[in-house]
């Protein structure tokens, strides 16, 4: 599975919620609108998907069916956002990892 053009918008730090990802599976499927949360541990990333909320259940846009494909999915994800934190913190010294929870 290929998981390519990969974006992360980050966003003001609410419950471990530090940014949205999307990205195109094997060049066919657009998947946007994933959530990027700080790992309690702070051992890094995990990612959530988007669902709806209708009464009292949960309705889920899409997730990957397989191990396999969440895996790649998330691999592709953290990787970005580690460069893109790490980047920043090397280029403007203002958002670190942990400055960026806290805002």
């Amino acid at each position: 599975m290929e998981v390519t053009e990969v974006n992360i918008v980050p966003v003001k730090a609410v419950d471990g919620l530090v940014a949205f990802a999307s990205c195109v599976v094997n060049g066919q499927l657009y998947l946007g609108s994933m959530g990027v949360h700080r790992r309690l541990d702070g051992s890094g990333y995990r990612i959530t998907y988007p669902t709806k909320r209708i009464g009292r259940r949960e309705l889920n846009y899409f997730h990957p069916l397989s191990k396999e494909a969440g895996s790649a999915i998330e691999q592709a994800i953290v990787a970005k956002c580690n460069e893109l934190f790490e980047r920043s913190d090397d280029n403007y010294g203002r958002h670190s990892k942990t400055t960026a929870d806290n805002q």
